[in-house]
């Protein structure tokens, strides 16, 4: 499971980009309870979104050169300028930095070998996000992708992730753990797309304390559902969603009860 106790590989870090930061702050404000702040000048209009004072997730306003509305999950790496050129040779793509934010860490925006958009956190006096696996908090992350094999192979590559099957009614499910870590610290998983030649992406989902509530709640704030709820057994009840501007998430109510 997702700890703040932040190895390398495992997600420290997220944020999302709106082409509307004002309305980005007022949907995820009313549908998990977040309040967003600036981080200062100099910052470009970058800021932290906050739950009871802690920090869960990140958010910026995007142009249309800057790619549609995504959030960006972010691994966690000892050394982001070798982590970035561990994706090139891995046939991936450095599409920003490395590079210092105000002594906080260093930071690169990548993408897999199939386009897939994710970031590396290299801490400096900013490990990650405060929480996780609370209400309101990123709790897993799961990869939609063409090729299985060929994205495990990649994130062992440049992340050091290792994954195992877990086998349920009608197939398998790719797990992910950081390097050395075990299967205790799983962290998300890996899925095929839904329909040949979607777009492949990372999804974060949120835990939540009734994930149908929340699905009717996006759609009065102008979200939009992908996946509408369903109990997964053993697992939760899982729904996945899009913000008013295309981005995706999910959100859970987990079954072990953490929520």
């Amino acid at each position: 499971m997702l700890t703040t106790d932040f190895v390398n590989g495992a997600p420290n870090w997220l944020d999302v980009g709106a082409p509307d930061l004002d309305g980005a702050r007022a949907f995820y404000g009313g549908l998990l309870g977040w309040r967003f702040e600036s981080a200062g000048p100099g910052s470009g209009g970058y800021g932290f979104f906050r739950l009871d004072g802690r920090t869960v997730a990140g958010g910026m306003r995007c142009g249309p050169e800057q790619g549609p509305p995504a959030w960006t999950l972010y691994f966690r790496s000892e050394d982001a300028a070798a982590t970035a050129e561990a994706v090139e040779q891995a046939h991936g793509q450095v599409l920003f930095g490395p590079v210092d934010v105000l002594g906080q860490g260093h930071m690169a925006v990548l993408a897999d070998q199939a386009g897939v958009r994710f970031g590396v956190w290299q801490p400096g006096r900013t490990q990650g996000v405060d929480v996780v696996n609370a209400p309101g908090a990123l709790c897993w992350a799961e990869l939609h992708t063409a090729d299985i094999a060929a994205a495990a192979a990649f994130y062992h590559r440049v992340l050091g992730l290792e994954t195992s099957g877990v086998s349920f009614p009608g197939g398998t499910y790719t797990c992910v753990n950081p390097e050395g870590a075990g299967e205790d610290a799983m962290f998300g998983g890996m899925v095929p797309l839904a329909r040949p030649g979607d777009e492949p992406y990372w999804l974060p989902y949120f835990e939540v304390e009734d994930t149908d509530a929340v699905v009717a709640g996006a759609e009065e704030l102008g979200g939009a559902v992908s996946a509408p709820a369903m109990t997964v057994e053993g697992v939760g009840r899982i729904a996945r969603l899009t913000d008013p501007y295309g981005a995706r998430f999910g959100v859970i109510r987990s079954a072990s009860g953490q929520a």
